[in-house]
């Protein structure tokens, strides 16, 4: 996720604690928090797929799901 886009995001969490936000600033929250939620999950994915567990006697073990 770009980081404008963060910003963007950060800024209408902020005037929503301030204030109220019109319906169409919900609208773009809420389009952009589900954006991030996305990038967050596909991130945390990629970390794990590439993650390796190695026991005491040396075996190594992915954690990436076999489909």
């Amino acid at each position: 996720m770009e980081k404008s886009r963060i910003e963007r995001l950060n800024e209408l969490a902020k005037k929503a604690k301030s204030g109220s936000l019109t319906s169409s600033e919900l609208a773009e929250r809420d389009k952009l928090r589900k954006e991030y939620i996305e990038a967050f999950r596909a991130n945390l994915k990629a970390t794990l797929d590439n993650t390796v567990i190695v026991d005491a006697d040396g075996n190594r073990k992915s954690l990436r799901k076999d489909n």
